[in-house]
């Protein structure tokens, strides 16, 4: 390693020797950087579930523009809206067709007597061309009254035991006290306010439901006529309703809005973004006392290079040299334990934790940058030193 660091820097690795020097210190460094790393790693995991679950929650409907209630921040929050809009939005030239979308939540008791929460999604059958690619072509069997299609990922069931589900192999249960028939399946998987979904048609949804009503879906799902560009019909359709307490947005727009609300006003979003800033602030203070602590104990070798004319760049390189070695020493055990930790919580919550190439990289250029700096304020002492005053 010695040999190595001597011909990348040109020069002896005078700060690798010192941290080898003592050899429980480098390794309470490394322990406290890869602490430090685990920690961001995993809020960052688990802010990177909340987006994962907040995109997959759109997969099961596909459209081009989302008319929702103006108090709608997410897709299953909201007050309903009335049918008479959908009507009103056909009638704008740019739609081609329109449907209405049902959103609620009940709960499903499993055979084993635990209990999963469901987010059903009500569309009518005639509706087809909106349910989304994840949907598949079960949903034409939902036209039979109380036929469903049951999420396959749905949190804290074996999906072995749904595998099998067709409309030769049906599985029948009950929700909400009304006798559903599960005729295939769907894959979107548990998220922080739901273990599953569950898709129906419109009038199964009704009798899931019993107090809402046709005339007040939850979202109305617009499709534009071929050729036109969403974003401009969404504009006349916000000047046409804009008389009606909506928003309208592109399927796009309404996503990232969604998203940006829960992982900035949802009290998960703002936790799991202060966890990222007090991981990063105790990796910074880990490494400026070990290399403070460093400093203070090689004063006086530092203060005779100053006596010999050794401008002050050159202890900031020292500094820097080891602030690097630590944060690459420090890293790659913080990642091989992230990964097992990931794992880990993907398994236990059904979440999509998952390491990215992308967040390895943040995380250690971050890692580089809390290092660098840590660097540079602990050589902030010898910056107006006196060598005199130092033996």
């Amino acid at each position: 390693m010695t040999r190595l660091l001597h011909r990348l820097l040109g020069r002896l690795p005078i700060g690798w020797l010192q941290l080898t020097h003592n050899r429980t210190r480098l390794v309470a460094a490394m322990a406290g950087v890869a602490f430090a790393n685990i920690l961001v790693f995993v809020q960052l995991g688990m802010l990177g579930a909340l987006q994962g679950t907040i995109g997959a929650t759109y997969s099961l409907v596909q459209a081009d523009i989302l008319i929702s209630s103006s108090d709608a921040n997410t897709l299953t929050d909201g007050s309903p809206l009335t049918r008479r809009v959908m009507f009103q939005a056909l009638a704008e030239p740019g739609v081609a067709a329109a449907a209405p979308l049902y959103l609620g939540q009940t709960d499903w008791t499993r055979p084993d007597g635990s209990t999963a929460t469901l987010t059903v999604y009500g569309l009518p059958p005639e509706a087809e061309s909106f349910a989304g690619p994840a949907v598949g072509s079960g949903f034409r069997q939902l036209a039979v009254a109380d036929r469903v299609l049951l999420d396959l990922r749905t949190r804290g069931v074996d999906p072995e035991s749904l595998a099998d589900v067709s409309p030769d192999h049906p599985l029948r249960f009950e929700a909400n006290g009304v006798a559903l028939t599960a005729v295939d399946t769907v894959e979107l998987g548990g998220g922080f306010s739901a273990d599953g979904a569950m898709v129906t048609s419109d009038q199964t949804f009704l009798r899931l439901f019993g107090q809402r009503l046709a005339g007040t879906p939850t979202h109305i799902l617009v499709r534009v006529a071929e050729g036109q560009d969403p974003t401009l019909v969404a504009a006349g359709l916000r000047e046409a309703l804009d008389d009606a307490p909506v928003l309208v947005r592109t399927l796009e727009e309404a996503a990232s809005a969604d998203l940006a609300y829960q992982t900035t006003q949802r009290p998960v979003g703002v936790i799991f973004g202060m966890g990222v800033l007090i991981g990063m602030l105790v990796g910074l203070v880990i490494v400026y006392q070990v290399l403070a602590t460093d400093v203070a104990d090689h004063l006086r070798e530092y203060a005779t290079f100053k006596a010999m004319g050794y401008p002050h760049r050159f202890f900031l390189s020292l500094v820097f040299e080891e602030a690097l070695i630590l944060a690459v020493l420090g890293f790659l055990p913080g990642v091989m334990l992230s990964l097992g930790i990931y794992a880990a919580m993907a398994a236990k919550t059904g979440l999509p934790v998952d390491m990215t190439a992308l967040r390895a990289a943040a995380v250690f250029a971050g890692t580089i940058l809390a290092c660098a700096l840590s660097g540079a304020i602990a050589t902030q002492r010898l910056r107006g030193a006196d060598p005199a005053e130092l033996f």
